[in-house]
């Protein structure tokens, strides 16, 4: 029996002979010519105010936090139920960092309970699009509006995705987004900031280029440029951004496919569902659903370790996914107390399903019977 990774990186075809042309083209570092195509090929597509390719998403939530200001004794408010790169950003500029649990309908942060986490301290709100599912904007909007806040969307698994129309990762004053070979559209490693702010783009062009004015010098506005900020190489080289740079010409086509096989999950197991045996995603009615994963969550921790072994046992690898980090060997310590019980459901219960663009309908269908099986 062949076995069914949880993931497999999938290429257009196109990869290899764009990275050829960087090669060729004599300029391999950052900001070459694929650089400039994957910015105006998001721009022109998501309607973004200005986009910078970084190195990962992790270069491109630190540069949000950089450009928010964040500074020792400032508070950011996140879920705890993320990846450490979304408090990790704002914790090096010396940030405290104030968790929201989950919702209890998704595992996105509960925006109902933002307002009572705001402080005078307060400077910026980051949502996590968890799967790629819109957060609840609109409130969120609001806060950040009334406290004159900084809303930083973390996207990272969020490209081609909505809240009541608006792409995400556009909604914000800026958002982050990844193309780690996990994501819809990959370069391997690598991620994107979008820039929605208008008021910020200026300084986001020079956070990413080391703290130098370099970028308006070889435009012709500087006679030269120098050290004129704080930043860091947030650049990715232009041979990460030739690979990405196909697989964004292919996104319909690759959401087309992820979209088939995510419905295909759905239909099987939808059974399950509705004798509550598991929960499947839910997707609000003001978000959409651009396909990045499918979950299923479970009635506890034995249950999920038990089908995750058993899928094991059947050639199938399937992952639970983030640990609380409220509750975190690092950050426990400085939490303020509060219980988080749906994030910490989530992290116990939990599971992730193979989702790439080769797998086939058959695979599913696989995966599916393999899970009614664990429920008899």
């Amino acid at each position: 029996m062949t076995a069914i990774p949880f993931n497999k990186p999938f290429m257009t075809g196109r990869e290899l002979d764009y990275i050829r042309e960087a090669v060729e083209s004599g300029k391999i570092s950052g900001n070459g010519l694929f650089t400039r195509r994957c910015h105006e090929l998001m721009r022109r597509r998501f309607d973004f105010h200005a986009t910078l390719l970084t190195s990962s998403c992790t270069d491109a939530l630190e540069m949000a936090a950089i450009l928010a200001g964040i500074g020792p004794g400032d508070e950011v408010i996140m879920p705890s139920y993320t990846f450490v790169s979304t408090a990790n950003a704002f914790v090096l500029r010396g940030a405290r960092i104030v968790f929201a649990d989950s919702e209890p309908g998704t595992p996105n942060m509960d925006c109902r309970q933002v307002e009572a986490l705001i402080t005078a301290r307060t400077r910026a709100i980051v949502p996590v699009h968890y799967a790629g599912v819109a957060c609840d904007m609109d409130p969120l909007l609001e806060l950040a509006r009334q406290h004159d806040l900084l809303l930083i969307e973390d996207a990272a698994q969020a490209i081609d995705a909505y809240y009541k129309g608006r792409p995400l990762g556009g909604i914000g004053a800026l958002g982050a987004f990844s193309f780690h070979e996990t994501k819809n559209i990959i370069s391997g490693e690598g991620g994107m900031l979008t820039v929605n702010e208008p008021s910020l783009s200026a300084r986001a062009e020079i956070v990413w280029e080391k703290g130098t004015n370099r970028s308006a010098f070889w435009r012709g506005e500087v006679d030269k440029y120098g050290w004129v900020d704080i930043g860091s190489s947030f650049l990715p080289s232009d041979i990460t951004a030739a690979f990405l740079y196909a697989q964004l010409e292919q996104l319909d086509a690759i959401q087309q496919q992820r979209r088939l096989l995510w419905e295909r999950y759905r239909a099987a197991l939808a059974p399950l569902g509705e004798q509550e045996r598991v929960r499947l995603p839910h997707v609000p009615d003001y978000a959409s659903n651009n396909a990045h994963m499918f979950y299923l969550v479970c009635r506890n921790l034995d249950e999920r370790t038990g089908l995750i072994d058993h899928l094991k046992s059947q050639g199938i690898h399937a992952v639970f996914h983030y640990l609380s980090l409220h509750r975190s060997p690092y950050y426990a310590p400085h939490h303020d107390g509060r219980e988080l019980p749906w994030c910490d459901h989530y992290a116990d219960t939990l599971v992730r399903l193979p989702l790439f663009h080769e797998l086939s309908l058959e695979q599913v269908d696989r995966i599916a019977a393999a899970i009614h099986d664990f429920y008899g």
